[in-house]
């Protein structure tokens, strides 16, 4: 390979660690996703000059339909939709992968054994992540209403699994493989995919698309061994390990280990403390007048926040109540939302300084000089019953401490459950009000009688 190409790779490569370096902090995420595409766009360009390279006119055609949906479907896409995007377009990186893979067996062309044993496993995980962030995507845009799981779910995994590798076993044993096993091969991958994801649920669906983005990653970098691509090995393998850091750590977030939240869905036991007391009321006008005159709010959004779009309202909401001489802060649950950091995104699309905003071990020793804790469209992850309750499905995951502050105010659409399915005793406790309805009416409510407090 000529220098200048292998240099181009190089130089790719060093601008996707540079941009991935980056996006590990709000305030530079921006310039670290410019800096990650122009890393992409150095490889794309060192690779047309590869000597005797063919179809040149089907990559350019490639690029430009790629490119083009990619723009148009980044211009249109609202901030709440953006958890969707990420989980598809991870799925179109592990289908690349996996019909890279595809080709390169059609070829029938002759590879070492270590080159053909990567390209069966990155074709296995890559065509896993591409189902199975497909139905990511269908769960969280409301095209599969509710989670599927068919009878004996984790015995028919682990079979398709096995089948799966004991047929890429025999690519290997093989190679160059039939194309009945080929086929074969790629056809239960693509079902084993679509199988293990149905049954999961929205609450589990951050740690998902982590997953599937680290597999993904992964896949791209083994098939760069297989072409031979330094730039596709480094950027595949950096993303595949930064996929399973923070896979690793939003399970941790959540006290579940990943294969139990891969094969045990997180449904309500039906047993459990019982829950005293009755939720109580309160109007936006009784919520202003606590806000207004607190000396301290944390704001603790969640997904009801996403779905109303009410993220420059609270925005607005906060600037008032500062304005009047009130600290407010933000806290967020890692998994609040339906993908890492979601929350955190909306937060910054709406123009919240990053210096407002905390993760949970930041701000849960704050709750208890809290004068209010306003909780908007979060459930499970201030739900109380996770210290104590053994029974319950989310016993033992870290929660953020609502339940300390003073007085807590939580804006809700009605008196359902969360994702779990669990009942949230929070709602229940003597310093807890209820505000219902979609938080962008409601905030614009108390913005309203915050603007006549003076």
């Amino acid at each position: 390979m000529p220098i200048y190409v292998q240099g181009g790779w190089f130089i790719g490569a060093l601008l996707f660690i540079f941009g991935l370096k980056g996006m590990s902090s709000p305030a530079s995420a921006r310039q670290g996703i410019v800096t990650a595409g122009y890393g992409m766009l150095v490889a794309i360009a060192a690779t047309f000059f590869i000597p005797g390279l063919q179809n040149l006119a089907l990559m350019l055609a490639a690029l430009l339909l790629g490119g083009a949906a990619a723009w148009i479907s980044g211009k249109k896409v609202q901030m709440t939709d953006m958890p969707q995007m990420v989980a598809i377009y991870n799925g179109m990186g592990g289908g690349a992968a996996a019909a890279i893979a595809a080709i390169e067996f059609a070829k029938g062309d002759s590879h070492s054994l270590v080159a053909t044993s990567l390209a069966v496993v990155g074709a296995l995980i890559g065509a896993v992540s591409f189902t199975g962030s497909c139905v990511a995507w269908a769960k969280l845009q409301g095209v599969l209403k509710k989670a599927h799981r068919l009878p004996a779910q984790n015995a028919v995994n682990v079979v398709l699994a096995l089948v799966s590798a004991a047929l890429g076993l025999a690519m290997i044993a093989c190679a160059p493989a039939e194309p009945t096993l080929i086929l074969g091969f790629f056809v239960i991958a693509l079902v084993l995919g679509l199988i293990v994801t149905l049954p999961i649920g929205g609450a589990d669906m951050p740690v998902v698309i982590s997953l599937f983005n680290a597999f993904t990653g992964l896949a791209v970098g083994f098939e760069g061994y297989v072409l031979g691509n330094p730039a596709l090995i480094i950027a595949g393998i950096v993303v595949g390990a930064a996929g399973t850091l923070l896979t690793q750590l939003m399970a941790k977030a959540m006290n579940r280990p990943l294969s139990n939240i891969l094969f045990t869905p997180m449904v309500a036991s039906g047993g459990g403390e019982a829950i005293t007391g009755t939720m109580k009321e309160l109007s936006a006008l009784d919520a202003a007048a606590m806000m207004r005159y607190a000396a301290k709010v944390i704001i603790v959004p969640g997904y009801g926040m996403a779905v109303a779009h009410a993220q420059h309202k609270v925005w607005e909401m906060t600037a008032i109540l500062e304005e009047a001489g009130v600290e407010v802060k933000f806290a967020i649950h890692p998994v609040a939302g339906r993908m890492p950091g979601h929350m955190n995104v909306l937060l910054a699309e709406a123009g919240v300084p990053y210096d407002k905003i905390f993760d949970l071990d930041e701000i849960n020793a704050e709750f208890g000089q809290a004068d209010v804790a306003l909780v908007i469209g979060a459930n499970d992850v201030v739900n109380p019953s996770a210290r104590t309750d053994k029974a319950s499905p989310i016993y033992g995951m870290p929660i953020l401490d609502a339940d300390k502050a003073q007085n807590v105010i939580v804006i809700k659409r009605g008196k359902g459950t969360g994702y779990s399915g669990v009942e949230n005793a929070l709602f229940y406790t003597d310093n807890c009000r209820m505000l219902y309805g979609d938080a962008q009416p409601m905030a614009g409510e108390i913005i309203q009688h915050l603007k006549t407090m003076g």
